[in-house]
């Protein structure tokens, strides 16, 4: 891996792992689907808006067969990731949560090695079981006094593999738009998704309009939407397991942030997790930096 590879995949870490934070304070004011939907609609328009007026010309709109994938991207990446994580949220521990994100590189490795004739070395293997393993200790705090019912782990299994099918269709499909492109209409097909089921499920529901509402579509659809996953979008190019197994240092990173921002503890568990976490990205090749010719 490049060292302009290394720093992507820890910035988009840093960044992606910020999502459960800036949720937290977006919940004083709405409900989660109704923030999914308002940022996702928000950080779409802007991106159009961007590429079509104010760089008319210079980026091409997609052709019918790239509009399918992009629907199709909007759906899967945006739609029923977020949708069905939040919905999962209700009925399971933020712990619960933590430790099955591990199943997307896993599922997306399978899939891979099915679906692409991707060969999986041993070392990629090894690094996301070692990954797992830290993650599992990070988790065990909250696992320990957590609950949840049986259709909230189904709804998070099913959000996982969502993510997953969908980095497999990313990769397969090939587009040759640009990044940003694909980022602003996969967001904005997303967005509009999503309003079907925001409205179904939670209308009528209060919204306030306040500091919190506001700091919360600042951030997610600036640092979140836009330039977050236009960086999911560039390591997806550049090797997509290598990309699925960034999300394995998503929960660490995200119990660091947290104590940082909220003043939530940090526990041993926390730390000796995260050398486990470094180590299996380690052996998997994601710290492994290759000197450029």
């Amino acid at each position: 891996m490049s060292l302009k590879g290394l720093l992507t995949g820890i910035l988009f870490t840093v960044l992606y792992s910020s999502g459960a934070i800036i949720m937290k304070i977006g919940l004083h004011s709405a409900s989660p689907l109704t923030l999914a939907t308002l940022r996702f609609l928000i950080a779409g328009m802007l991106l159009l808006i961007f590429i079509y007026i104010f760089r008319k010309g210079k980026y091409p709109l997609p052709n019918k067969r790239e509009w399918g994938i992009l629907i199709l991207l909007g759906l899967l990446n945006t739609s029923l990731f977020v949708g069905l994580g939040n919905l999962a949220l209700r009925n399971i521990s933020a712990g619960i949560f933590n430790l099955f994100l591990p199943i997307n590189p896993f599922v997306f490795a399978i899939f891979s090695l099915i679906f692409m004739g991707k060969n999986i070395r041993a070392k990629e293997w090894m690094g996301m079981i070692v990954s797992a393993i830290g993650l599992f200790i990070a988790t065990y705090p909250s696992l320990a006094k957590s609950h949840a019912n049986l259709s909230g782990i189904l709804l998070l299994v099913l959000a996982m593999f969502s993510m997953a099918v969908g980095s497999l269709v990313f990769k397969k499909a090939n587009l040759q738009l640009p990044t940003l492109v694909i980022n602003a209409w996969q967001v904005f097909i997303g967005g509009v998704i999503l309003i079907i089921p925001t409205l179904f499920l939670e209308s009528g529901k209060p919204l306030h309009v306040d500091v919190h509402l506001v700091v919360y579509l600042l951030w997610s659809v600036i640092v979140l939407s836009i330039i977050s996953m236009g960086l999911w979008f560039r390591l997806l190019k550049q090797d997509a397991v290598r990309a699925n197994n960034w999300l394995l240092l998503n929960p660490v990173s995200g119990y660091i942030l947290a104590a940082i921002v909220l003043g939530e503890p940090l526990t041993w568990y926390a730390v000796i997790a995260t050398v486990v976490v470094l180590s299996g990205l380690y052996l998997s090749g994601n710290f492994r930096i290759k000197e450029t010719k």
